[in-house]
């Protein structure tokens, strides 16, 4: 006997009907941005990160049709709390992390217990570029030289004082007090604007500043730069010799990146990293954070993976030569 009605052609109507409201689903479900993006900067509002998180973050803001993004300051412990507070997002790729070679590689040999692994916990972007750090001092100090700086450091053991605030601006100091057989202490600051500010007030005698941080300081009169960590002298007039003018293989290199907590999917991360380079190829954006200290690098994937893990071992060795001791 013939039922009623046929129920297998009635599931098959009603599947049919259906199929472009799944579809319409799934592209909703795939569908990135969302929702607002969230670039986590773990330092404060003014410093290096928060230059290059705001910068990315206002090109980010076009290139994605007027997306909402927010850059949220987290500082503290040498980047560890803003570290975390990336890790402990939804893993849904709408929260990165402004990385650095303090959060994703000196951290590790400075802290006995760092509550996260920046390999295992994170998934690499990629590297908006390198930087050195230059030694700064006061217009109107006794030494306006390297050479004279450690002169007057030697006759003076113990009397000179500096500030740091992240691992670019502790680690060059105590390779330079080791390699050069001197005497000085130093003192932890949140805030690089904190430690500028005492270097000014004559609270320190030099500090050691991320070349992104140098050029707008060095505008101020009362300061000057006397050398510069990287292999070659910082050409931004006056040109800057090297540490390693006067201390033959000294150098010590910085970076800035972007990372997103592990298990991020992998096609959001493509997708932003291919915002990056888009980012590293516009004109305007580039000149902009070389313009501040910054040799804008692009690397993304696994060399960006690569180039993180290889750090890790870099600022272990410049660590473990300065004599630092894990907190």
């Amino acid at each position: 006997m013939k039922p009623p009605f046929d129920l297998t052609r009635r599931d098959a109507l009603a599947t049919l009907a259906m199929l472009p409201i799944a579809a319409h689903a799934q592209r909703s479900k795939s569908a990135w941005p969302s929702r607002p993006i969230t670039i986590v900067v773990p330092s404060t509002a003014g410093g290096a990160a928060d230059f290059v998180g705001r910068s990315f973050a206002q090109f980010l803001g076009t290139a994605l049709s007027g997306q909402n993004i927010v850059v949220d300051n987290r500082a503290g412990a040498g980047g560890i709390v803003g570290t975390l507070a990336a890790l402990a997002a939804p893993a849904d790729g709408h929260t990165f992390l402004i990385s650095t070679n303090s959060t994703h590689a000196a951290n590790v040999s400075l802290y006995k217990n760092l509550r996260y692994d920046p390999i295992r916990d994170f998934v690499q972007v990629g590297l908006f570029g390198t930087y050195a750090s230059v030694l700064i001092v006061r217009k109107d100090a006794p030494f306006k030289t390297l050479a004279q700086f450690i002169e007057h450091a030697r006759s003076n053991p113990g009397k000179l004082n500096y500030g740091y605030y992240s691992s670019s601006s502790h680690v060059p100091p105590e390779l330079l007090r080791v390699r050069a057989q001197l005497q000085f202490s130093g003192a932890s600051y949140k805030a690089i604007t904190q430690v500028l500010t005492d270097l000014m007030g004559g609270q320190l005698d030099f500090v050691f500043v991320d070349t992104l941080s140098a050029a707008p300081a060095l505008q101020n009169d009362k300061l000057m730069a006397l050398a510069v960590t990287s292999a070659r002298g910082w050409s931004d007039p006056p040109p800057i010799p090297p540490v390693a003018s006067i201390l033959p293989g000294y150098e010590v290199q910085g970076w800035f990146g972007l990372s997103a907590r592990a298990g991020v999917p992998p096609d959001v991360v493509a997708k932003m990293a291919q915002l990056m380079q888009r980012a590293l190829d516009n004109t305007e954006f580039r000149i902009g954070l070389e313009a501040r200290g910054l040799t804008t690098q692009s690397l993304t994937g696994q060399a960006f993976e690569r180039f993180v893990a290889e750090d890790v071992t870099r600022w272990a060795e410049w660590i473990r030569l300065a004599g630092i001791e894990p907190k």
